[in-house]
């Protein structure tokens, strides 16, 4: 677990080489949102660039809008705009992003019906993708926006509540003018780290669901053709089938989420409860606001460089993360197995595409990088393969339809443990709750019988 969420405080370690190679997106010294040493003596450099003459404008427009913002945790605005103008520079390899175009967006059509065709053989939820779509990476940054909030919000609230506890309550009216400055210039700092790191994952994701958690809207599966290439390039494996196996990714995770439905609000709520149990380092806030000049903005910028925000382990945090790490883990290894067993027959590639993206996801990928930098969670690679082995295990002693039943109720999945005993779990005897939700259903359609009898009596003069 990652003990600095959205990426405040000491960056994670990197190589000593200084090639900004490992970071996510690879923005070199200064960190993945140019925040850190590599900032030199200009602490808005990731914001205003250079700062030449032609730049003054824009620097002084945008500072305007961080003081100005008067909205939620996260200036969103913001965050659009600057995630819009790192895909417009394109990624580190020089590849500029462009529009799809009709060939590409039917490519990806036939992909996803194909896909959609071998995943009815190996799972009984049925397709879960109304519509497939190609896009492009500004395409995907407009999509996905929407959910990165309502992940990103809750962590940010919390943070951010804490710049006005620092000070006594008879004090905070007083300083009611600095605390503004501080909210609004807060919601900028997060604003630009989040536009930044959506910017840089926009240049690196395949689809809506490369994190495991659905990022598009509901029922449309999406590829984005130029990161499909991207990535297929160095493979040696024909282009069709690099995009045939991300479609059968793409499809069983658009499966899993439009018929699972409690599986969503359960991922959600665990960040929501991550939030809930950070505890900010009151302390070193107060030291800082007690130093901090209204005249000079950047200081703010440098004590969030400092590590301002610490939260601190708490069991509830703990607990939260453990939660969504086991979830996320269950729904990328279910994906994962079923996927395999989909394309094993049909793709020679499909061994060599599966162990590739297994090491995208072990060496810390940019999704999982940004994610973790994010909202302060890793998902452990080591769980993923455990997970995946489950659901083959479970495929082979029950069956597709009693694999797939698991997801009928929350409790009926594995949890943490049993991905540490598989064998156990498999042959454990599984409780059914379709039969006790017979039961309770039935049971409240009599008291609503019931009641409305008694009513009728006591309306009734004869009675």
């Amino acid at each position: 677990m990652s003990d600095t969420p959205f990426g405040f405080g000491l960056p994670p370690e990197e190589p000593e080489d200084g090639d900004g190679k490992g970071k996510p997106g690879g923005e070199g010294p200064g960190g993945p949102f140019g925040f850190g040493p590599g900032a030199g003596d200009n602490p808005f450099a990731a914001m205003f660039g250079s700062m030449n003459p032609n730049d003054l404008g824009a620097a002084f427009q945008q500072l305007g809008q961080m003081l100005s913002y008067e909205g939620g945790p996260v200036n969103w605005d913001m965050a659009k705009d600057i995630a819009r103008q790192t895909v417009a520079r394109g990624t580190a390899d020089g590849v500029k992003d462009s529009s799809t175009g009709p060939a590409e967006r039917a490519a990806v059509e036939e992909a996803v019906r194909l896909a959609d065709l071998w995943l009815d053989d190996v799972t009984s939820l049925p397709s879960g993708a109304s519509v497939a779509v190609a896009w492009s990476r500004a395409e995907w940054v407009e999509a996905t926006l929407p959910v990165w909030r309502e992940l990103v919000d809750p962590v940010a609230e919390r943070v951010g509540a804490a710049m006005g506890d620092v000070l006594p309550e008879e004090m905070q009216a007083m300083a009611g003018p600095l605390l503004g400055m501080m909210r609004s210039m807060g919601g900028a700092m997060f604003g630009q780290q989040i536009g930044q790191a959506v910017g840089v994952l926009a240049g690196e994701v395949v689809g809506s669901t490369d994190i495991g958690l659905p990022l598009g809207p509901a029922g449309k599966a999406a590829l984005l053709p130029l990161n499909v290439a991207a990535l297929g390039k160095d493979l040696s494996v024909p282009s069709e089938e690099v995009r045939l196996y991300l479609a059968l990714r793409e499809a069983a995770h658009q499966r899993l989420f439009a018929h699972v439905p409690w599986l969503r609000s359960h991922l959600f709520g665990a960040v929501e409860g991550y939030a809930r149990g950070i505890k900010v380092d009151t302390s070193k806030l107060e030291d800082v606001v007690g130093q901090l000049d209204p005249t000079h903005p950047e200081q703010l910028q440098e004590a969030l460089q400092g590590g301002m925000f610490q939260p601190q382990d708490t069991p509830e945090q703990k607990a939260a993360l453990a939660r969504l790490e086991t979830a996320l883990a269950l729904v990328e290894g279910w994906v994962d197995a079923v996927v395999h067993e989909a394309a094993k027959p049909r793709l020679a590639s499909a061994d060599a595409l599966r162990e590739t993206l297994r090491r995208r996801r072990a060496s810390g990928g940019p999704a999982e990088q940004t994610f973790a930098t994010l909202i302060g969670l890793e998902l452990r690679p080591r769980r993923l393969r455990d997970a995946s082995r489950l659901w083959a295990s479970l495929t082979d002693a029950r069956g597709v339809d009693g694999r797939d039943g698991l997801w009928e109720h929350p409790d009926m999945l594995p949890t943490a443990s049993d991905l540490n005993d598989p064998d156990g779990f498999v042959h454990r005897e599984q409780l059914d709750f379709s039969e006790l939700d017979k039961m309770l259903g039935e049971a409240a359609q009599k008291r609503e019988d019931d009641g409305g009898a008694a009513g009728e009596g006591k309306g009734d003069p004869e009675k």
